[in-house]
This record gives C-alpha cells, sequence and structure tokens, in this order.
C-alpha cells in the first residue's frame, strides 16, 4: 500500500505531497526529503554509466531500518523527481507493479503540466491529480 506519494520540482522543493494516514504527514515529509540525496545519486551515477536514458524509474531508494517502509523513486527528463513510500508490511507488491503506479503518476503530472492555467513550479493544487493520487492510494491496499 502507498502512503506516501510526492513530486519534487528540479530544485528540490515539493510541488504535491499526499500522505495517510495524516498524523504521520511530518514523517514522510522526512522520508521523502531525505530520499532526494538518493535520486540525486542514481542520476548521477546513470549518467556516468552510459545507461539508457529512457529507463526513468530508479527502482528502491535503500532498505530502512523497520523494513515495513520502502522508498522507490522515479526521475522524468526535466528532471521532476516522484517519489514513493510503500508500506510492505501487508501487501509484496512487485517490481513492475511499482513500475506502473509511476507510469500512471506520471500520465497524470503531464496532463497537469498541458493545463494552460497552471503555472510551471507552483504546488500542484488540480483535482485530477488528487483524485488520481488517492485512488492509487486505496487501489493498492
Amino acid at each position: 500500500m502507498a502512503v506516501c506519494i510526492a513530486v519534487i520540482a528540479k530544485e528540490n522543493y515539493p510541488l504535491y505531497i499526499r500522505s495517510t494516514p495524516t498524523e504521520n504527514e511530518l514523517k514522510f515529509h522526512y522520508m521523502v526529503h531525505t530520499s532526494l540525496d538518493v535520486v540525486d545519486e542514481k542520476i548521477s551515477a546513470m549518467g556516468k554509466a552510459l545507461v539508457d536514458q529512457r529507463e526513468l524509474y530508479l527502482g528502491l531508494l535503500y532498505p530502512t531500518e523497520d523494513y515495513k517502509l520502502c522508498r522507490y523513486g522515479y526521475v522524468t527528463n526535466s528532471k521532476v523527481k516522484f517519489v514513493m513510500v510503500v508500506d510492505s508490511s501487508n501487501t509484496a507488491l512487485r517490481d513492475n507493479e511499482i513500475r506502473s503506479m509511476f507510469r500512471k503518476l506520471h500520465n497524470s503530472y503531464t496532463d497537469v503540466m498541458c493545463n494552460p492555467f497552471y503555472n510551471p513550479g507552483d504546488r500542484i493544487q488540480s483535482r485530477a491529480f488528487d483524485n488520481m493520487v488517492t485512488s492509487m492510494m486505496i487501489q493498492v491496499c
């Protein structure tokens, strides 16, 4: 079950963060923020290794101490980062399921960017995007 989904701008400030349950919101903000260093390391390592640039999925970022929450990363061509915190104690999600969740999130983010009334760099306040994220959090559990 996805417990936190975040969209982080190229300059590492949050464009959108949604978490459930809301009483642990600060904890999830901290987890997402600490994951950004690992995302930047993986991006720079991919550039040096000349890996296929079409591969946007970064995979599992790093294991945690409590082994219940796993953090996955995804980066767009414009260097916008998606971080997803998944509660792995209830369900065993396969890697391709996480990939499809990120593709769905990326498609919805692209729809937000295509909105002529959205200013790039502002916080995402789209109801359609929020509903899609909510459905992803409910669908997985």
